[in-house]
């Protein structure tokens, strides 16, 4: 057997395709507020990438980069008045900030109703608790990749390698949501392999290169890779791409998997968080 590829780059573009036409039919462009502080390479780049695939589709790009050494009450000056300006309908605090800044605390001024990446504690008690809010793009764009590829999640056992706030939790409630039978290891599993072995759909997100191998997955099982690293033999994610595909019936490939859903996700994201604005005023 040899694994189908689940494209993540075809289903990235044809959500961003939607997405324009979604702007496009929107009384007001929404406008997405992008802080990055300092001058981090990778945050730069993430950054860069975010702004740009934004005005493609025709979101207002309200940027702002702050200095490396800004204190925690002027960031959150910042945050409080982008949550009061009725034209930021996404607010997006690029991670990691400068280590002397309380992470949390800054997420925590972000309304749910601007809170595009989905990481505030309220945004993670809708989701736990079923109600309608912006979700973690990253674990979004999975259930987008599984569902477009005809993947049938009610009653399957899904396991999901990894439990971090931006991914394994909220990848874990999501599937649980669709009713799927839900696993979550992580790095005092015992036996990993046995637990793998049981799932329908195996999500692998631990960031450990590699770690899954053609023996921890059943046959026919559903193989989604949120792992990216680069190695000096280039990219990898945290499947053993090559074995795996010999034993899987459907795999996404690294890099082109799920990789590009995430930005795809958070255009899509940007859009919810105008139409719930519309609906309901922001809660501060």
């Amino acid at each position: 057997m040899t694994a189908a590829i689940i494209d993540g780059k075809a289903a990235a573009a044809e959500l961003r395709a939607d997405v324009a036409t979604d702007v496009a039919g929107l009384p007001t462009a929404p406008g997405l507020a992008t802080l990055l502080v300092g001058d981090d390479a990778a945050s730069a780049i993430y950054i860069k990438n975010k702004r740009r695939m934004s005005t493609e589709v025709g979101i207002r790009d309200l940027h702002q980069h702050l200095p490396a050494d800004i204190s925690q009450e002027e960031l959150s000056g910042v945050l409080e008045g982008l949550a009061d300006d009725p034209e930021v309908t996404g607010i997006l605090l690029q991670l990691p900030v400068p280590k002397h800044l309380d992470t949390n605390a800054l997420l925590a001024m972000i309304p749910p109703e601007k809170d595009v990446d989905g990481l505030t504690e309220r945004s993670a008690g809708k989701l736990i608790l079923g109600k309608d809010g912006l979700r973690p793009c990253t674990p979004s764009g999975v259930m987008y990749l599984l569902d477009r590829a005809g993947v049938e999640l009610e009653g399957r056992e899904a396991v999901v390698v990894g439990r971090s706030s931006l991914v394994g939790k909220p990848q874990a409630q999501m599937l649980l949501e669709r009713n799927a039978t839900v696993t979550t290891c992580h790095s005092r599993t015992r036996d990993l392999a046995e637990v793998t072995r049981r799932a329908d759909v195996l999500v692998a997100a631990a960031g450990v290169p590699k770690m899954i191998g053609a023996d921890a997955v059943k046959p026919g099982a559903v193989v989604i890779d949120v792992g990216m690293h680069r190695l000096e033999s280039g990219l990898c994610g945290d499947v053993d791409t090559d074995a795996v595909a010999e034993v899987a019936s459907q795999i996404t490939p690294v890099p082109g998997g799920v990789g590009p859903m995430t930005i795809a996700m958070l255009l899509r994201n940007t859009v919810l968080a105008a139409r719930l604005l519309e609906v309901a005023p922001t809660s501060g």
